[in-house]
């Protein structure tokens, strides 16, 4: 593409990190991109958006995209409204931003006026380093958040087991419908009727499981192993993290 005089040609990059974020969060992003590469002589020519994406992980596809296209020699800047959009990552920032710097482009942020002076190369050090320490200091108050509500027995998140549902205090209460199932199948399995009959018979009596879906045997495996119907709650089960239970 032929660029011309005094003209650049840019990228616009958005991101937002979870799906509890609103989507016009990039439509704010957009807008202030657009409007600062008007007041630049910048011509956006992409635009590339993830959303609901985290940028601790730089595994996002039009992030990578966005990098993989700046080898074709299209665009000079990639336009950010903030660094912490890039990345909140310190290791991944410096690596992404030399390898548009090998493409022959630069990152650029809206909101925080950079340039190649010593005092930008030591601010940017900082909101980097500022983004990451957010990123891992609410990652780890999400988690003291979660251990406490483990401690008290409450849900901390993902589907509840059948046969329960979530109380206001945020504990499991029983479904009634859904518990005559999970008796139905403890008993029957008990008294040494097959997987295969226990299912058709579920299924003939027109329960379903939690996500309304006919029983089948996976279903019907993890509910007879699932620790919650013995009044056992497991909270971090991950081999990397340890292990607590508590029973209700």
């Amino acid at each position: 593409m032929t660029k011309q005089m005094n003209i650049r040609y840019g990228v616009a990059y958005c991101r937002y990190s979870s799906d509890m974020q609103r989507g016009e969060s990039i439509d704010a992003q957009l807008r202030a991109i657009r409007d600062y590469a008007e007041r630049n002589n910048i011509v956006i020519i992409a635009e590339y958006i993830d959303r609901a994406q985290s940028a601790t992980s730089d595994q996002r596809p039009e992030f990578q995209r966005m990098i993989k296209d700046s080898a074709d020699d299209r665009f000079t800047v990639a336009i950010v409204h903030k660094l912490d959009r890039f990345s909140r990552d310190r290791y991944d920032s410096m690596f992404y931003k030399r390898a548009l710097k090998r493409n022959g482009a630069s990152l650029l942020s809206v909101t925080e006026n950079l340039d190649d002076s010593p005092e930008s190369i030591v601010l940017e050090s900082v909101l980097e380093g500022m983004a990451e320490y957010y990123s891992k200091n609410l990652a780890r108050e999400v988690e003291k958040g979660k251990r406490e509500s483990a401690l008290k027995c409450q849900h901390v998140g993902g589907t509840p087991p059948l046969g329960y549902d979530i109380g206001e205090d945020k504990r499991y209460v029983i479904n009634k419908r859904e518990a005559e199932a999970v008796r139905l199948i403890f008993r029957w399995v008990r008294d040494g009727r097959s997987y295969n009959d226990t299912i058709s018979e579920l299924n003939r009596c027109g329960y379903r499981s939690k996500l309304g879906r006919p029983f089948g045997k996976n279903t019907l495996y993890s509910i007879l192993k699932n620790e919650k119907y013995y009044g056992l709650y497991i909270y971090n089960r991950l081999s990397s993290k340890d292990v607590e239970r508590y029973r209700w």
